[in-house]
């Protein structure tokens, strides 16, 4: 069992023998205690999609759920549900575009490394990768001799995602994004 401090975003706790990801965390340092700090993790259900806040100190063990992952890739939208199929044997996985969230950003047909993560039986959360590649849609035309400057400019990928590109970057590049803090990491090949 982990303590508090070494659970990540995406991980699969069980409390009070129910399944739940843990979608956010925040560290603080409370003034005047005895040095520990403390996390406060916002977890949803497995089983109902049920949202709990719940506050650890960094010593607090906690179980892991049973979690398999599942490498995957974007197949189609079916209405409200996002489909990715299994690389291995093909299997199909649903997900509701409600608990993609913000995920969605970062998903594209051709986007490589995903994984869906399965928890008694069924889907539950999907796992991105550090880093993804894109393509710009719509951006300010480039400006020769514009990477020489540090100076960016906005520019929207065909997720509807925007970012801040450095100004040489035109329509239809192909760059990489740091998922975590969604910025510009450099251009494909």
């Amino acid at each position: 069992m982990p303590k508090a401090s070494e659970i990540k975003k995406n991980m699969a706790v069980e409390m009070n023998g129910e399944a739940y990801i843990v979608r956010d965390i925040e560290r603080s340092v409370p003034q005047g205690r005895a040095g520990g700090s403390l996390y406060r993790m916002r977890m949803y259900s497995v089983a109902t999609n049920q949202k709990i806040d719940d506050t650890f100190k960094d010593s607090d063990m906690i179980a892991l759920a049973d979690l398999e992952r599942r490498e995957v890739t974007f197949s189609y939208i079916d209405g409200e549900e996002y489909v990715f199929m299994d690389s291995q044997d093909y299997t199909a996985y649903n997900l509701h575009k409600d608990a993609l969230g913000d995920q969605l950003l970062f998903v594209s047909e051709d986007t490589k490394g995903l994984q869906v993560m399965i928890v008694n039986d069924a889907p539950v959360a999907l796992d991105l990768p550090s880093t993804v590649e894109l393509v710009i849609t719509e951006t300010d035309p480039s400006l020769k001799g514009g990477s020489a400057t540090a100076r960016t400019k906005p520019a929207i990928l065909t997720t509807g995602l925007t970012v801040q590109v450095p100004e040489h970057i035109s329509i239809g590049d192909k760059i990489k994004i740091n998922v975590e803090d969604r910025k510009f990491t450099g251009r494909c090949n």
